[in-house]
């Protein structure tokens, strides 16, 4: 346990808490049959051959650093994002990034640690490699359309939603009746009203707000969603037109690692693309010698497709397997940061990236943690709770709590061998008098047994009641920190606790540690 001003740290093991796949579990222990699935395993020194062997182009690096100042054009930066904007030229500069959806005010908390995470892994790399500029990358999901993924989020308990009747990419969805969240919000931060209320567009507005929370730590935000980059992305666009080898490479990869007796979470298309315009992305479909536009009467020969992407390269929009090479295309990239889920769906697109040639990406799990006000815990110390406890089913921790705290020993595991004794007894006599009442005998013993248990379970419904005002203390506790069953940090956001400690970002950046992949228990201290 680490004791600081601040914060009282405790770690557990991921596998401790039970909360995570065999995937990501096998993968930190490098287990051999995933080798063929990734890269190089998250270490530092995994680094040293990653740099050595990631090339990029000048002439993309031209290019990004083009488009970067152009996307912050207008907003105010700190003298160390313009820094990492500039050393972008320089071919001894490289990025690691994260991506994520346009959630409303941040969506939920894990969105603030996979940048924490990554921005942690280029300050860790920095000290380890100083010859070297590695730069955090927040790559917006400008161009995703599921709304119903980004337009909600939960604080203090209530969960706020944005009605919006817009279609296509949410990048480019305009803000109206956000300003009513923000009224409904007590003590909502100025800068997610100035975001809202000031931008033309969610990609604006999103970008606003991380830079004002991120910006001084050198964060830079990228919007894919711009002609230029797709641009570069060009050729395999064009490639993935007409050849379809992501299709092939991707469903080859999904039935080995699922034969191998892993999850996979997404499937392939025959074209991994997207077409785009306002209030409008659907994917592109091959049928009948033409290629068509799904749920539109849009369609293409073959020849107007090519011409199409040639001259609007920006009405082309990956899917989630062709973005991660999208990312690793237009960014001189060394890692990727992610939760369980992104980190298990990018084994599956390894072979893509052998196919083309493009160097994988180390892939680093995100940190995780659970973040305790002092009020509870408070509590927790009261009910004299172990923090694995707290990991427990609700069913679990309520007899672990009951058998802990009784004055009684609830079971009756030594009643029921004695039982079982006598009825061995009873037995053998049975067998020298009359073999014939053996079955009887069994059934009589089954039905006691039977009844031992009925009542060693109304002994424990009789404790549990007892104890019921501490097990309504002890379930509510586990509640609050695990809304509905949920990880706190895919529920809850991160204004449940900005907005009482300011510096909670600060906090975060002392103590969490991208290479310690633990589960962090973080407790206010007070």
């Amino acid at each position: 346990m680490i004791d600081t001003l601040k914060l009282k740290v405790e770690k557990l093991s991921l596998s401790e808490t039970g909360a995570f796949t065999a995937n990501l579990l096998d993968y930190l222990d490098q287990n051999p049959k995933l080798e063929k699935f990734v890269g190089s395993y998250p270490s530092i020194e995994s680094f040293d051959a990653a740099i050595q062997n990631r090339q990029f182009p000048p002439e993309s690096r031209r290019s990004l650093v083009k488009v970067l100042n152009q996307q912050y054009s207008g907003l105010v930066l700190s003298g160390k994002l313009i820094k990492n904007i500039t050393a972008l030229k320089n071919d001894q500069s490289f990025t690691v990034t994260t991506g994520h959806q346009l959630n409303i005010f941040t969506g939920p908390l894990f969105f603030i640690y996979k940048i924490v995470s990554t921005i942690r892994v280029c300050q860790i790399l920095k000290e380890h490699y100083p010859a070297y500029d590695f730069v955090p990358v927040y790559w917006m999901a400008s161009e995703d359309h599921d709304y119903a993924e980004i337009n909600h989020f939960n604080l203090f308990g209530k969960e706020y939603r944005w009605d919006c009747p817009q279609h296509g990419a949410v990048g480019h969805f305009q803000l109206d009746g956000l300003s009513g969240i923000i009224e409904q919000i007590r003590d909502c931060p100025d800068f997610f009203e100035d975001a809202y209320l000031n931008s033309s567009n969610l990609a604006e507005a999103t970008r606003k707000i991380v830079n004002h929370l991120f910006g001084d730590y050198g964060l830079i935000v990228l919007d894919p969603d711009h002609p230029d980059l797709k641009s570069t992305f060009s050729p395999l666009m064009k490639d993935e037109l007409l050849q379809q080898n992501t299709f092939q490479q991707v469903s080859a990869s999904t039935e080995d690692i699922a034969n191998n007796g892993y999850k996979t979470l997404v499937s392939p298309r025959e074209i991994n693309l997207f077409y785009l315009k306002e209030q409008l992305r659907e994917r592109i479909v091959r049928a009948e010698g033409k290629y068509e536009v799904l749920g539109t009467d849009i369609s293409f020969t073959e020849q107007q497709l090519l011409d199409e992407l040639d001259q609007h390269p920006e009405r082309f929009s990956p899917n989630v397997i062709m973005r991660t090479v999208y990312q690793e295309t237009i960014l001189p990239n060394l890692a990727y940061i992610g939760g369980p889920g992104e980190l298990t769906y990018w084994m599956q697109f390894k072979s893509v990236f052998d196919h083309y040639q493009i160097p994988f990406p180390i892939l680093i799990p995100r940190n995780n943690a659970l973040v305790i006000s002092k009020s509870l815990a408070k509590k927790i110390d009261k009910l004299e709770l172990k923090v694995a406890d707290l990991f427990l089913s609700d069913q679990e921790l309520k007899s672990k709590f009951i058998e802990k705290n009784s004055n009684a020993t609830l079971d009756l595991q030594a009643e029921q061998q004695q039982l079982k004794l006598v009825f061995e007894q009873i037995h053998d006599k049975i067998k020298a008098i009359d073999g014939s009442l053996t079955g009887y005998i069994k059934a009589e013993e089954n039905k006691a047994l039977k009844n031992l248990h009925q009542i060693e379970k109304r002994l424990k419904k009789a404790e549990e009641q007892n104890q019921e005002i501490a097990v309504n203390q002890l379930l509510g506790v586990k509640e609050k920190l695990f809304p509905d069953g949920n990880l706190q940090e895919r529920h809850q956001n991160f204004l449940n606790f900005y907005i009482n400690n300011p510096q909670f970002i600060e906090d975060l950046m002392e103590h969490l540690d991208p290479f310690d992949f633990s589960f962090y228990v973080l407790f206010e201290n007070g």
